[in-house]
This record gives structure tokens, C-alpha cells and sequence, in this order.
């Protein structure tokens, strides 16, 4: 708690509940941890399934985003968002500049 010092609600939670006995803490604490560690490992294996399937993009598996979307890279997307019309976008690698493209979201938008 020390690091947000809500003291009101510290106080609150105090005063209406009961203290728990630490053995049946640490059975609880075990418990959950072990149900915990099931849970992150099935959804990281449900990841790598998706990704060795070819799925890992599921928006466009499952038809919610067009082919012409899919082919965006993510700085055009962004760009997209926040409706920017014309601009570049400048690839870095590490301190080294890389490449430079431009895009016209004007001519994309009224096609």
C-alpha cells in the first residue's frame, strides 16, 4: 500500500473484514498460483498454435479486416487512426536510418 498511500480505503477494508489465518492463506496463495500458472501456460500454447496455423493475424482470418488493411504496415495504420492525410514515414535501425516512404491517406480514402 505504501506505494499509491490510499489509507481511507486500507482503513475501510480493515474495519469490515476479518483477518485470515495464515495457514489457510498460504493453502489459498498455493492454490492459486498453481491455477495461475495452468491458465498462462494454456494461453501461451493457444498463442503458438494460432501462430503456427497461420492465424496469428485473426482479424483478417476471421474477415474483419480487409486485404487492403492487412497490407498497411503498423506507422500507417497509426497514421490512419488519427486521420493524417499526407506525411513520410522514416524507418531507423538502431541510429541508422534505414528507408523513407511516403503515403496519401486522401488517395486511399477516396477510392
Amino acid at each position: 500500500m505504501a506505494l499509491f498511500e490510499i489509507k481511507w480505503l486500507r482503513r475501510w477494508i480493515r474495519k469490515h473484514t476479518n483477518p485470515i489465518p495464515m495457514d489457510s492463506a498460504e493453502l489459498w496463495k498455493r492454490r492459486l498460483s498453481v491455477g495461475y500458472a495452468l491458465l498462462a501456460w494454456n494461453a501461451f500454447g493457444f498463442v503458438c498454435y494460432m501462430v503456427f496455423t497461420g492465424r496469428n493475424d485473426w482479424a483478417k482470418y476471421y474477415g474483419h479486416k480487409s486485404e487492403e488493411e492487412a497490407k498497411l504496415t503498423p506507422a500507417q495504420q497509426f497514421a490512419t487512426k488519427l486521420n493524417v492525410d499526407r506525411g513520410k514515414i522514416i524507418r531507423f535501425s538502431g541510429l541508422k536510418r534505414v528507408g523513407e516512404e511516403e503515403f496519401d491517406n486522401k488517395a486511399r480514402k477516396s477510392e
